[in-house]
């Protein structure tokens, strides 16, 4: 079956980190997250607000934050994600259903929204010829996001995203294959030839690249991922912006 034109692009995501110095088309950034609003959302709620970041001192304290993420600083625009109870919260108190009370299933529910909206910002910046890379290392430090965008209680910063116009042609990281994703009415744990095939394409990948190359393979570079980057003051940071209380 040949791929959709959409498709195609989706497939060939890629991570963009560095810009030339040229701004969005006039009107470009509020299109775009039009688009992004267009995602699904939990029962309607719109959970979400972004904040566009453009004040140097504010760039360059989230980038360092961050773990020196110079991209931050030089992409033609830099967005940060929420997670936004604080205009549900006030809905619901309007209307007479009192305030939340901070349960985990809304805070999963705004989780989720922010999520599916950040993508879909995402696949329509590319359709436009723009890149981009997500930042998940803005929660190294939530707190100084907190402090330079002036966040409310209730609005919790998920993620950043730079966009620009790419400086750069980076190649496309080669995803697992869909039959160790798809699984069949039933969980099945991945075949070790299969992991250890994945392994070696990449081995090759990570090694044969233009830039950024490493030594490692999947199984490696995940479990580094995943073990140095506890991020243990979440949860607890979390809970005093009132989500995930109870």
């Amino acid at each position: 079956m040949a791929l959709t034109a959409t498709q195609q692009l989706q497939i060939n995501h890629r991570s963009v980190r560095r810009f030339l110095e040229k701004p969005l088309e006039p009107g470009q950034l509020e299109a775009l997250i039009r688009c992004g609003q267009a995602a699904a959302t939990s029962s309607f709620i719109q959970a979400y607000s972004i904040i566009r970041v453009t004040r140097p001192e504010a760039r360059r304290a989230i980038a360092v934050a961050a773990g020196g993420q110079v991209w931050i600083e030089k992409a033609a625009e830099f967005l940060i994600f929420c997670a936004d109870l604080r205009r549900i919260n006030q809905v619901c108190e309007t209307v007479g259903k009192g305030g939340l009370e901070g349960y985990s299933e809304h805070g999963l529910a705004a989780v989720i929204d922010v999520a599916l909206m950040g993508q879909n910002l995402m696949l329509a910046a590319e359709s436009q010829g723009l890149g981009g890379v997500f930042i998940g290392g803005i929660r190294n430090q939530p707190g100084v996001v907190v402090e330079q965008l002036g966040l409310p209680h209730r609005v919790v910063p998920l993620f950043g995203m730079c966009l620009g116009w790419p400086d750069a042609n980076t190649e496309v990281k080669p995803r697992m294959p869909v039959e160790c994703i798809l699984h069949q009415d039933q969980y099945q744990d991945i075949e070790p030839d299969k992991l250890a095939e994945y392994d070696e394409q990449m081995s090759k990948y990570y090694a044969g690249r233009g830039a950024n190359v490493k030594l490692t393979d999947w199984s490696n570079a995940t479990a580094e991922a995943m073990q140095g980057k506890k991020r243990e003051h979440m949860l607890d940071f979390l809970r005093s912006r009132g989500f995930f209380v109870c």
